[in-house]
C-alpha cells in the first residue's frame, strides 16, 4: 500500500512564474521559451494566482496579465495532503494548483498529470467503468476542421473521439493537432508576438500551441481539411474492466490526457480522462 503523500512530494519545485505586471505577450514567449501550458502567477515574490492558455483563450481582446490570469485560482500549502489536491483539482475542473509555503511565497507547482506516479502506486484495483463521469463527444471523420475547432470553443472539451459512418473508432484529435494543421496568414509577422526574426529558440509551433486566440481573432486559418486529416489514427484505448492504476500508468508512460474506453468489439463507449483517476483519491 502506498504511504500517503504530502502536495511537496509531487509537485514541481521553484516553477517558472509569470510576473505582475505584465503583459499577454511576455507570458506568451515564457510558455513557449518553457515549453508550458500554465504558470502561477506572482508580485514580488508573492504568489497571486494562475495563467493558462485556456486563460488567453477565454481573453482575445486583453493585453496586460492582471485582466487575464485566475484571480480566484484555488492555493495548497506544500505540506498539505495529497487527498486535498485531488478534491480541488476534481471540484474546480482545473489541471493546475499554485503552492504557498504559508507565507505567501510560491514554492511549487502541482498537475493532474504529477497525480498519476501516485495513482499507480495505490495500485487502486476499482474498473474505470465505475469511475467514469465526464462528458464524450465523438466527432465524425469527415467533419471539417474548423467545425471541430469551433466544437472545442463551445464545450470547452479540447480532445475528441473520432469515428466513422458506422461509429467505429477509428482516431482522436485534440487542439494541438489542430494546431499542426494551420496555416499562419501573411500578415502575422514574428514582431506581432515580440519575437525576434532571428530568434532561433521559438518556433512557430510553440506559437500555434500557445496562441488559440489568434484563430479567434481570424489572424490564423485552418484550411479545408476534415478530422480524419489531422487525427492520430489507431489510438491506444482501455477497457471499462481497466484498473484505475493501470490507466493511469498507461496515461503516464504516454504522456496522455485521455484515452477512448472501447467494448470488446472495439466500439466507443466514453472517454477517460486524467480527473477521472484522480478523483478516485477523494
Amino acid at each position: 500500500m502506498a504511504e500517503k503523500k504530502k502536495v511537496k512530494d509531487l509537485m514541481t519545485q521553484d516553477p517558472i512564474t509569470a510576473e505582475l505586471p505584465g503583459n499577454r505577450v511576455e507570458v506568451i514567449n515564457k510558455m513557449i521559451e518553457h515549453q508550458l501550458t500554465g504558470m502561477p502567477v506572482v508580485k514580488e515574490g508573492e504568489l497571486k494566482g494562475l495563467i493558462t492558455r485556456i486563460d488567453f483563450f477565454k481573453n482575445p481582446g486583453e493585453d496586460q496579465l492582471a485582466l487575464i490570469y485566475r484571480k480566484d485560482q484555488p492555493i495548497l500549502s506544500q505540506d498539505d495532503e495529497v487527498t486535498e489536491a485531488a478534491r480541488i483539482f476534481t471540484e474546480n475542473e482545473t489541471h493546475y494548483i499554485p503552492i504557498s509555503d504559508g507565507s505567501g511565497s510560491c514554492v511549487g507547482i502541482l498537475t493532474s498529470a504529477d497525480m498519476l506516479p501516485y495513482i499507480v502506486d495505490k495500485d487502486i484495483k476499482t474498473p474505470i467503468g465505475e469511475v467514469l463521469g465526464r462528458t464524450c463527444v465523438p466527432l465524425y471523420e469527415k467533419t471539417p476542421i474548423k467545425v471541430a475547432l469551433q466544437t472545442m470553443s463551445l464545450t470547452g472539451i479540447y480532445a475528441f473521439p473520432v469515428v466513422d459512418g458506422k461509429t467505429v473508432l477509428t482516431g482522436i484529435i485534440t487542439d494541438r493537432d489542430l494546431f499542426d494543421m494551420s496555416e499562419i496568414d501573411g500578415q502575422i509577422k514574428k514582431s506581432d508576438l515580440g519575437l525576434e526574426e532571428d530568434e532561433d529558440s521559438w518556433s512557430w509551433q510553440g506559437v500555434k500551441n500557445v496562441m488559440k486566440l489568434y484563430y479567434e481573432e481570424s489572424m490564423i486559418d485552418l484550411p479545408n481539411l476534415c478530422v480524419e486529416d489531422a487525427m492520430v489514427e489507431e489510438p491506444m484505448t482501455v477497457y471499462d474492466q481497466t484498473s484505475v492504476s493501470k490507466a493511469a500508468e498507461i496515461m503516464m508512460k504516454n504522456d496522455f490526457g485521455q484515452l477512448p474506453v472501447v467494448d470488446e468489439m472495439d466500439n466507443l463507449e466514453a472517454m477517460l480522462y486524467e480527473l477521472d483517476l484522480v478523483e478516485t483519491l477523494i
